[in-house]
């Protein structure tokens, strides 16, 4: 794990594992981490970069908009000569405040459970994450178990322990509080410029990441694939599956 200080004062962790081409950047979403976003990369080749955003693991605090998540996740991958890209929620809406600025930065990207494009979000995700704010620790454990699979619940601990962790406390709260103010982009339109492959996986069923955000991005971008998966929990219930998806997108080549 090494720091990389950027142009603008930040302190991000970061980790780099493989090698060669082409190089792949990972963004984790909000609560996610490097550790919990690895499994996005099994079984895909070449150089991989994973980084903690703002305020997330070592990485120094900062306003949680998406100007600056996309200021620093920028910065990352014109270090490393990124090519192609994979964003989990808060990293998904990350990636397109960049492609929308810039549209032919990634040549491929990969957009997992994206939240919210343009605009608030939707009455039934935004009546989820205010349960979310109003939760106490064992609350809100309880309710993120219930994405989890009855027979994988015992495994998910350390992970629905971490997401406890950092979303509840003042840190929290406060890095809650901004992001879910702010959205990706003022207009969608301007992603019909985004021309590059996409991969669009969604999933029914999750309040939090409504998949009528994915529908509506694949009709935003002209190159866009979506897939919907039945329920939520997607590395609990079609890891196998996800991996390959993924893997086999961000491996092609052309």
């Amino acid at each position: 794990m090494t720091v990389r200080r950027t142009s603008h004062g930040a302190a991000l962790e970061e980790f780099v594992t493989g090698s060669g081409e082409p190089v792949t950047l990972f963004a984790h979403g909000l609560a996610g981490s490097i550790t919990t976003t690895r499994p996005f990369a099994s079984g895909v080749t070449g150089t991989k970069v994973f980084f903690h955003a703002r305020g997330h693991g070592g990485s120094s605090r900062g306003p949680m908009t998406y100007e600056g998540l996309a200021a620093d996740l920028r910065e990352v991958a014109d270090a490393h000569d990124a090519t192609r890209a994979l964003g989990v929620s808060m990293g998904a809406g990350t990636l397109l405040r960049v492609v929308a600025e810039t549209p032919g930065r990634f040549e491929r990207l990969v957009l997992v459970l994206p939240a919210v494009v343009a605009g608030p979000r939707g009455p039934e995700a935004a009546a989820y994450w205010e349960r979310v704010f109003a939760a106490e620790p064992a609350e809100l454990a309880a309710l993120l178990a219930e994405e989890v699979p009855p027979e994988a619940r015992e495994a998910a601990r350390p992970y629905v322990g971490e997401q406890v962790a950092a979303l509840t406390g003042r840190r929290g709260r406060r890095m809650f509080g901004e992001i879910a103010a702010d959205s990706p982009l003022a207009d969608a339109a301007s992603l019909k410029a985004v021309d590059v492959p996409v991969l669009l996986i969604g999933t029914e069923g999750d309040p939090r990441h409504p998949a009528e955000v994915t529908r509506r991005l694949a009709e935003a971008l002209p190159n866009a694939t979506a897939h919907v998966f039945g329920e939520p929990g997607l590395l609990w219930r079609y890891r196998t599956e996800l991996r390959e998806r993924i893997s086999g997108f961000l491996n092609a080549t052309g």
